[in-house]
């Protein structure tokens, strides 16, 4: 019986060395499906550590107390005051001097801020009995959570038991993480002047970064002359984009602050030297996108009368802008994790205020998880793994805005 002749016998030598080929394809898939499961595997260790970290953030403990605010209350601590009265009447049993102090330190003291508010809002309510839920400190918090890192002694778990007990004790949504800025009391912290100082970074970091490399891009892939300049800008270029980003934190210092005098800590100064980060990132990508667009498209409008810079600027451009705007975007997107140049030029410092404009004082995200993470405070470090779940929503968000117009406006060329 004969055989099809595209079909080789397994006995034969040259069946062997298919056989071999095939084992050595059927390894290799193995080893890819392998790869991808240990980096899928690292990357949900990676997200559920952090998840289960963070969460707890997005929650806080309250204390519900009676109290009555004195009209002749002026300082911080004559609002205050109150709180402590009202634990004194809880806990009447409780004496000495370090237990008093002890239990004092159950209810954060912003609550004496919560009730300077409130009666400047409204003068009725002072001399009024009242119920209202007062912040538990961060330790107070931790614990309730039910974190093993919380600090509390025996009387204070016994006297938060007691007063969860009696109904006093629950969890309630943490607006304040979006809506304060940092502060010296984790349970008050929040990251909205971070997010702001990001948000203001990212703008100034586009108007400089992006017109700049369009503009460079155009100039080197439909302008420029091949010759020896271009190729020296083109491996310069391709250098830079390899350069760790200290470099250009190092660059903004120098340039920026040292030469140009710009102030210190400012987003503007941290959104031109992110600029200088992803510039050579928006220039490769923009040139790769040009060059995909056909030559014919070219040749076509300039046949019909139109100018080198007119097909450029009427034909190349929009039709290879689907390609520099998703370059561009994760360009971004990778200057908005940057921490290292932020730090270098200054935006490392306490923000509690939210910057009003770019000339303002400010301090991003990612810095933010950086001093939130070394502070020995459980509640700082709670608040640093929920910022990171925030900074790569945001991330997530970015990234799939540039698939989403890659795929949309992309043109195909047969």
């Amino acid at each position: 019986m004969n055989k099809h002749p595209l079909i080789i016998d397994k006995n034969t030598a040259a069946g062997a060395l298919l056989k071999k080929r095939e084992a050595k394809e059927l390894r290799f898939r193995i080893y890819g499906i392998l790869a991808i499961t240990l980096a899928f595997g690292f990357l949900g260790l990676l997200l559920s550590s952090v998840a289960a970290k963070g969460y707890t953030a997005f929650l806080e403990t309250r204390i519900k107390l009676p109290i009555t605010i004195s009209a002749e209350a002026t300082s911080a601590d004559d609002y205050f005051r109150p709180v402590q009265e009202s634990l004194k009447k809880h806990f009447p049993e409780i004496k000495e001097r370090a237990e008093i102090l002890s239990m004092y330190a159950l209810v954060s003291h912003d609550a004496e801020i919560q009730l300077k508010k409130m009666a400047e809002a409204d003068p009725s309510i002072i001399g009024k009995p009242m119920e209202i839920w007062f912040k538990a400190s961060s330790e107070a918090d931790m614990y309730y959570k039910g974190r093993t890192s919380a600090r509390l002694n025996d009387n204070q778990i016994k006297w938060l038991m007691a007063l969860k007990k009696q109904g006093r004790v629950q969890k309630f949504f943490s607006t304040g993480f979006f809506t304060h800025g940092d502060s010296r009391m984790a349970e008050r912290s929040g990251i909205l002047s971070s997010l702001t100082g990001s948000i203001f970074t990212i703008i100034c970091c586009m108007l400089a970064a992006f017109p700049l490399g369009l503009m460079t891009a155009v100039y080197l892939e439909e302008f420029a002359r091949k010759n020896w300049f271009s190729e020296i800008l083109e491996v310069n270029i391709n250098n830079l984009a390899a350069v760790p980003s200290i470099m250009f934190g190092l660059l903004g210092l120098a340039v920026y602050i040292n030469f140009f005098g710009l102030p210190r800590s400012s987003a503007l100064v941290g959104g031109l030297t992110l600029a200088l980060l992803i510039l050579p990132i928006i220039v490769i990508t923009t040139r790769n996108s040009l060059r995909a667009v056909p030559q014919s498209i070219r040749d076509a409008a300039v046949a019909l009368g139109a100018s080198k810079m007119q097909a450029t600027l009427h034909h190349t451009i929009p039709l290879a802008m689907p390609g520099i705007m998703t370059g561009t975007i994760l360009g971004v997107s990778r200057a908005m994790g940057e921490t290292a140049p932020l730090l270098m030029i200054g935006m490392v410092a306490f923000i509690a205020d939210v910057p009003r404009n770019i000339f303002s004082p400010a301090t991003a995200l990612p810095v933010q998880i950086f001093l939130w993470s070394n502070s020995p405070e459980a509640g700082f470090a709670e608040r640093a793994s929920a910022a990171i779940m925030v900074l790569l929503i945001f991330l997530v968000m970015i990234n799939s805005l540039a698939i989403f117009l890659r795929k949309k406006f992309e043109v195909k060329w047969a």
